[in-house]
């Protein structure tokens, strides 16, 4: 009777502990982090890193030239139906083997927490801020050099010598301009002032004319419009070069298919669209890789004619030699 007993106390047993409820494993948690926001390209035997900065949400109503309705379907065509346009802050750091040299330096403070991730990135792109020689700002406006200098506007570039075109620092640091220019532009103007602060009182902060070259790699171009001084700056290696365009070009899905669009933010709309669609003619032509500040991240690509428009292509991602150059396999 006892041994019939058994198997029935081993089953109860086993009832009772199946009704006892496993403790759920916890599920992963959400990173909701980005990867560090750089990109390599080899063009020639320069290494170009594009450096991401931060991003700010546009208006459509801040482009000029077209009906709202149709800007509004241009975006839609590229999936974009929110209220604001998220516009990339990109800088570029190219390294010649004998110069680092920034192109711009992003909003830094000045736009919020969106922006002034420069100086994290160059550090997880393997440099650090100190070791950069030069810095070619392609204009002055706040998100090309507010990320000069920190929250207690001492210089983030400790080494750097400064350069602008002529044109632009005659414009903006000019000490009368607060004196003269309209009460809303006041603040633009004390920013650039403030930011270039530290660098002017070192004496590195620099200018040259339009066609000169501030360093010897590079070619300088006056692509006055968006701003009085606005510079674009080639780089040629080994028979391949890249041109830093700036600010030509604000928004993707519009300005390509039709140049003829400005932004509210062009000082000269007439001249800041004949010098994009002298830009992108010259580029498309001799088929250069383009890095510009503006498009989506790396903001680093080609321009291609597609009749009486221009289309970019945007760089692949991939590894870091192949990006330069690619053989045709048949």
């Amino acid at each position: 009777m006892r041994a019939s007993l058994f198997p029935l106390a081993v089953i109860a047993g086993l009832g009772m502990a199946l009704s006892i409820p496993f403790a759920a494993a916890q599920p992963p948690a959400q990173q909701k982090t980005q990867v560090p926001g750089y990109f390599r390209l080899a063009v020639g035997d320069y290494e170009v890193t594009a450096l991401f900065d931060g991003y700010n949400d546009l208006s459509p109503k801040l482009l000029k030239g077209m009906k709202p309705e149709e800007i509004r379907a241009l975006l839609a065509r590229h999936a974009i139906e929110t209220p604001g346009v998220q516009t990339a802050f990109n800088a570029f750091l190219i390294n010649t083997g004998k110069n680092l040299i920034l192109v711009d330096t992003g909003a830094g403070q000045c736009i919020g927490e969106t922006a002034g991730m420069l100086p994290q990135n160059i550090k997880a792109a393997g440099y650090q801020p100190d070791q950069i020689d030069t810095i070619l700002l392609t204009h002055l406006h706040l998100d090309h050099v507010c990320g000069l200098v920190d929250a207690n506007k001492q210089p983030v570039f400790a080494n750097a010598t400064v350069y602008a075109a002529k044109p632009e620092a005659d414009y903006w640091l000019d000490p009368t301009a607060l004196n003269r220019v309209p009460e809303q532009a006041k603040a633009y103007f004390k920013i650039a002032q403030d930011s270039t602060a530290p660098y002017v009182a070192a004496g590195r902060f620099k200018t040259f004319n339009p066609g000169q070259s501030p360093v010897a790699e590079v070619h300088t171009t006056l692509e006055a419009g968006h701003t009085p001084g606005s510079t674009t700056y080639q780089f040629t290696s080994n028979g391949q070069s890249i041109v830093f365009i700036g600010d030509l070009v604000h928004n993707l899905a519009v300005q390509f298919e039709h140049p003829e669009v400005s932004i509210a933010f062009d000082e000269n709309s007439k001249n800041a669209i004949a010098s994009r669609d002298a830009v992108f003619s010259d580029a498309a032509k001799r088929k250069v890789w383009v890095a510009a500040a503006h498009l989506p991240f790396p903001g680093t690509g080609h321009i291609e004619t597609v009749g009486k428009h221009f289309q970019w292509v945007p760089v692949e991602y991939g590894p870091y030699q192949r990006a330069a150059h690619v053989p045709l396999v048949d």
